[in-house]
């Protein structure tokens, strides 16, 4: 199954700016065999969005999204210690 992704092109320059991701690195974070989907309870007012954690180069990625469509839209990522905790305590790895 191929997971179809998608993003405002601004937004995610800023996101660059901002946090050293781009969306395209983002998109990684779904290939992880381990990731954690959580729903994003503060920002889900309009539409259900939600957070993906996975491991992408060496860290932890965080990535906003919501799905529209049968499409995942990127609204943010970056590798936030928040995330890290989150994904860390869900597979059970201790450090």
């Amino acid at each position: 199954m191929t997971a179809n992704f998608e993003w405002d092109f601004d937004k995610d320059a800023e996101n660059r700016r901002k946090h050293g991701v781009g969306f395209d690195l983002a998109e990684e974070a779904f290939l992880d065999p381990k990731r954690v989907i959580a729903r994003d309870v503060a920002h889900s007012e309009s539409e259900d969005r939600f957070y993906c954690f996975g491991s992408v180069g060496g860290g932890v990625l965080t990535v906003r999204f919501t799905y529209r469509m049968h499409v995942i839209r990127i609204i943010g990522a970056g590798y936030w210690r928040k995330g890290k905790r989150i994904y860390e305590q869900e597979n059970q790895i201790h450090r």
